[in-house]
């Protein structure tokens, strides 16, 4: 079951994106359902943008909350480090290129270096599972109709985000998405004010905002006849 996608088109800003994604990607050390995890780059900027991702991710220093230097928490438990680490194995004996190899850390805790794989191809688990965890998998596309299709080609729609310098483009593209929440050109796309909730697989209904409250009211119809 894939979980959130990135879409990055050549017109972006790709520092910017790259900050955008690596917020969406390590928040919570990757841990959080909202967390981008298929990031499909445009084919002629996929190398400059993952060389950017990487650069950020390989800079964040793992360490417990109460470090004041610490950038990137544990994972939850040691299963979920050896998890991690069978995503990374099964997309690099398909094929994806190491950009970053992360991976358990020595010394005692449940922590994770911060990964990047580019060249993933589709039929790789860290493609098609949610990873739960500091690991980017990049893939490229070539056209928009792609990048949507790809996004879409999941079970589950909580949430999507669209990096693009086009205002129209990435309007149209969040308009196209099976996605409850779309973040463009940010990698925030929750908060308390704001309808939190996705489509298909990811369940029904919204939490926060206006919206929010209609799931506490009854709605009643009155007819009154006309005088």
């Amino acid at each position: 079951m894939a979980t959130p996608p990135v879409l990055v088109f050549a017109d972006a800003d790709l520092d910017q994106a790259a900050d955008a994604v690596l917020k969406a990607k390590c928040r919570n050390a990757g841990q959080a359902c909202t967390a981008a995890n298929r990031i499909y780059v445009e084919r002629a900027v996929v190398e400059r943008f993952a060389t950017r991702l990487a650069q950020r991710m390989a800079a964040l220093r793992p360490g417990h909350g109460t470090e004041p230097e610490a950038d990137i928490g544990p994972m939850i438990s040691a299963r979920s480090v050896e998890r991690l680490t069978g995503l990374v194995d099964d997309a690099v004996a398909r094929g994806a290129r190491v950009l970053l190899p992360g991976g358990p850390s020595d010394g005692p805790g449940h922590f994770f270096a911060p990964a990047v794989l580019t060249d993933v191809p589709a039929d790789a688990r860290v493609i098609r599972e949610e990873i739960f965890g500091p690991i980017a998998a990049i893939a490229a596309f070539d056209t928009e109709a792609e990048a949507i299709a790809l996004a879409n080609s999941s079970e589950l729609g909580l949430a999507a985000y669209v990096m693009s310098g086009d205002r129209s483009r990435a309007m149209r593209v969040a308009g196209a998405l099976d996605a409850g929440m779309v973040g463009i050109n940010t990698g925030r796309v929750s908060c308390a004010a704001a309808p939190f909730g996705g489509v298909k697989g990811s369940g029904y209904g919204r939490s926060g905002g206006r919206e929010g409250i209609d799931e506490y009211l009854e709605t009643s119809y009155v007819a009154i006849a006309e005088p």
